[in-house]
C-alpha cells in the first residue's frame, strides 16, 4: 500500500504536537517538526527514494533514527510512537492544538488542569467560564475559542492544494497504468488550482468503462467504496479525501472536461451563451437539436460558442466570458516567465542549506538571480540575524558571487515589522542590502486600524522593497490578521512598494482576489517561494497557480524581469 509523503509529514507533525503536550524534550519536538517540513517538501516520494536505495539519513534534519522510522512507516503504513502517544493522550488534542490562540503549551494546561479531552469538552469549558481560571487564559481567549469552534461546525473539510496534488498525481499514474489507451485527467477545483480542494474528480476516456471503474475502486489507497457503477464510482481515500470517477467516450471528452472542471457559475454562464444560439450544452457535448456540433475538445466548444479558450484557473464567472468574447483575455503568467526568487532562507537562520547550495539549486533551475532573505533578530525562534551576523552573511554572499558565472545572489533580509511599525534593524545595515522583504511575525491580534497603520509605516521607509505575506494567514490553521488590504494596496501604489504573493503552500498570500486588486491598482507583485531548502524552491509553481487565478500577467511581476531591470524596480 503506497504511503504518501504528506501522510508521513502529517504523522510527524502530530507526533510533535503530542510530544510537546506530554512535556517531551524540546529538541525532540523540533526534530519531528523539522523532519515533517523536509519530507513534505521533497520533490519525489520517500517510497521511490527507498526503492532506489537512497539513504534518507543524508537528508537535512533526518538522522539514522528518523530514517529508520520513516522506512518503517513506508513498510507498514503505521507509526508506533504516534499510536502510543494517542493512547496516552486520548481525544482531540491535536485538533485542539490547531485552534488559533492555543497551541501545545495551553493544550497541556487544558488536558491536565481542566480535564479537556475532546472538542466538545473544550466547548463546554469555554461556555461555563472555567477556562479563565487557568494561567494564560481569560475572557478574550474563551471568546476566541468559542468563535473558532463555531466556525468548524458545518464547514466543508478541504485539503490544501499541495497535499491534494500528491493524492491526485499518484491516483492518475495508477489509472493510466491500466491501459495506454485510457486518457486520464484530474478535473474539478484541483484543475482550476484552487488553494484548497473539497474532493478529487477524475475523468477517463475508455471504450470499456466497467474496466476503468473496477480498477478505480481497486486502488490500494481506497479506504471505503461508496458507489461502484459501470461508468461512475465514488471512493474515500485513506487520507479522508473523496474521489469521484466519470468515464466518457472520446466524442464527449471536451464537453465532459469542461463540465467536471467547473466552476458551476462558469458552466452556467457558458450554457447561457449556448442558449443565445438555441443550442444546448451539457457534459456530453454542444448540441443543435439532436446533432452534436462540438464536444471532443474544450477548444472546440469555446470556438463554436464564439469565445477564446478560457484557462481553467479563470473559470469562476468573474468576467472571463465577456473578455473571451472580446478576445481580451490576459496572457497569464507561467513558471517559465520567472527569472529568480526573491524570498529564501539558509542555514544562517532556519533554512536547511547554505548560501552556495541555494544559489546552485536556483541556477540549476535556470534562474538568473536569487535573493537570500534570512530572518532579522526579532524572530528568535528562527535564530534571526542581528546587524553583526548579517554583516558576516553579506561577506559570505560576496565570496559565493565571486565563484558564480552568469548568476547573482542578491543580499537581502526578511525584516520584522515591529508592532508600532518600526523596522527590526537599523538603516545603516539595511543600506548595504539589495532587497528588504518586510513582514509581520507577531502581534497578530492588533486591531484593524493599528495593524494597517503598522504596515503602512513600514512602507514609509525607502529601504523596504516588498511586503511579505501581507495578510499573515496560514490556510486552515490561522485566519488573516485584521488588516485593511485595500488601504495597504493603495499605500503600496503611492510609495512604489511591491507586495508579495508568497508561494508557500500553507500561505498562498496574497490570495487570488487581492492579487487581482493589486494588479488593477498598478501595484507590482513578487512571486517568491519562501524556500527553506533547495527542494522548496519548487514552491514557486503554487504561487504561479494562485497568480493565474488572479489574472496576473508577466509584466505584473517584478521577478520576471532581467537583473538590471529588477534592481531598478527595487530602488525606492
Amino acid at each position: 500500500m503506497p504511503v504518501l509523503n504528506a501522510e508521513i509529514a502529517a504523522m510527524f507533525d502530530q507526533t510533535a504536537e503530542l510530544l510537546e503536550i506530554d512535556g517531551a524534550n524540546p529538541f525532540r519536538v523540533r526534530a519531528y517538526r523539522r523532519a515533517a517540513r523536509v519530507i513534505d517538501a521533497l520533490p519525489q516520494s520517500v517510497e521511490s527514494m527507498l526503492a532506489a536505495g537512497k539513504d534518507l539519513s543524508e537528508l537535512p534534519g533526518i538522522g539514522k533514527d528518523l530514517a529508520g522510522k520513516i522506512a518503517e512507516i513506508v513498510r507498514t503504513a503505521k507509526f508506533p510512537l504516534l499510536e502510543s502517544l494517542k493512547r496516552k493522550l486520548p481525544g482531540d488534542l491535536v485538533e485542539i492544538a490547531g485552534i488559533p490562540g492555543l497551541g501545545p503549551k495551553r493544550v497541556k494546561l487544558l488536558f491536565t488542569r481542566a480535564r479537556v479531552r475532546t472538542l466538545e469538552d473544550l466547548r463546554r469549558a469555554a461556555r461555563s467560564g472555567r477556562l479563565r481560571r487557568l494561567e494564560g487564559f481569560g475572557p478574550k481567549v474563551e471568546q476566541n475559542i468559542l468563535a473558532a469552534l463555531a466556525k468548524r461546525v458545518g464547514t466543508e473539510k478541504r485539503t490544501k492544494l499541495s497535499v491534494a496534488e500528491g493524492e491526485a498525481d499518484a491516483f492518475v499514474r495508477y489509472l493510466q497504468a491500466g491501459s495506454p489507451r485510457w486518457r486520464v485527467v484530474a478535473a474539478g477545483s484541483f484543475r482550476r488550482r484552487r488553494e484548497t480542494v473539497g474532493d478529487l474528480d477524475f475523468l477517463v476516456t475508455a471504450s470499456n468503462a466497467r474496466a476503468v471503474a473496477d480498477r478505480f475502486v481497486g486502488y490500494e489507497n481506497v479506504a471505503e467504496v461508496r458507489t461502484h457503477g459501470p461508468e461512475r464510482a465514488t471512493v474515500i481515500l485513506r487520507s479522508g479525501l473523496q474521489a469521484d470517477l466519470r468515464v466518457v467516450h472520446d466524442a464527449s471528452y471536451g464537453a465532459a472536461l469542461l463540465y467536471f472542471t467547473g466552476s458551476k457559475p462558469h458552466n452556467i454562464a457558458l450554457r447561457g451563451v449556448a442558449n443565445e444560439h438555441d443550442w444546448k450544452l451539457n457534459e456530453y457535448g454542444l448540441f443543435a437539436g439532436n446533432r452534436r456540433i462540438a464536444g471532443a475538445t474544450e477548444e472546440d466548444v469555446y470556438r463554436k460558442l464564439g469565445l477564446d479558450f478560457v484557462p481553467p484557473e479563470l473559470r469562476e464567472d468573474r468576467g472571463e466570458i465577456d473578455r473571451a468574447r472580446a478576445r481580451r483575455l490576459p496572457r497569464l503568467i507561467t513558471l517559465a516567465d520567472i527569472r529568480g526568487d526573491l524570498h529564501t532562507h539558509t542555514k544562517w537562520t532556519d533554512g536547511n542549506a547554505t548560501v552556495a547550495e541555494m544559489a546552485g539549486a536556483a541556477k540549476a533551475r535556470g534562474y538568473e538571480y536569487l535573493a537570500v532573505t534570512d530572518h532579522s533578530r526579532k524572530v528568535t525562534v528562527a535564530h534571526g540575524l542581528d546587524p553583526r551576523q548579517l554583516s558576516r552573511q553579506l561577506d559570505e554572499i560576496d565570496r559565493v558571487n565571486d565563484k558564480l558565472d552568469h548568476f547573482v545572489v542578491l543580499k537581502g533580509i526578511e525584516l520584522d515589522i515591529l508592532p508600532d511599525g518600526r523596522l527590526d534593524l537599523p538603516d545603516m545595515i539595511l543600506s548595504r542590502l539589495d532587497i528588504v522583504v518586510a513582514a509581520v511575525h507577531s502581534g497578530f491580534d492588533l486591531p484593524r486600524e493599528k495593524q494597517t497603520a503598522r504596515v503602512i509605516r513600514a512602507m514609509d521607509s525607502r529601504r523596504v522593497s516588498i511586503i511579505a505575506h501581507p495578510t499573515g494567514r496560514l490556510i486552515g490553521e490561522r485566519d488573516p490578521y485584521e488588516i485593511d488590504i485595500e488601504r495597504i494596496i493603495e499605500a503600496a501604489r503611492e510609495r512604489g512598494c511591491h507586495l508579495e504573493l508568497n508561494a508557500q503552500p500553507d500561505r498562498l498570500d496574497l490570495n487570488e482576489v487581492h492579487a487581482r486588486a493589486a494588479k488593477e491598482a498598478g501595484v507590482k507583485l513578487a512571486i517568491s517561494s519562501d524556500a527553506h531548502s533547495t527542494a522548496t524552491l519548487d514552491w514557486v509553481r503554487f504561487g504561479i497557480d494562485q497568480a493565474r487565478r488572479g489574472w496576473i500577467e508577466p509584466d505584473d511581476v517584478i521577478n520576471t524581469r532581467p537583473l538590471a531591470a529588477l534592481r531598478k524596480s527595487l530602488k525606492r
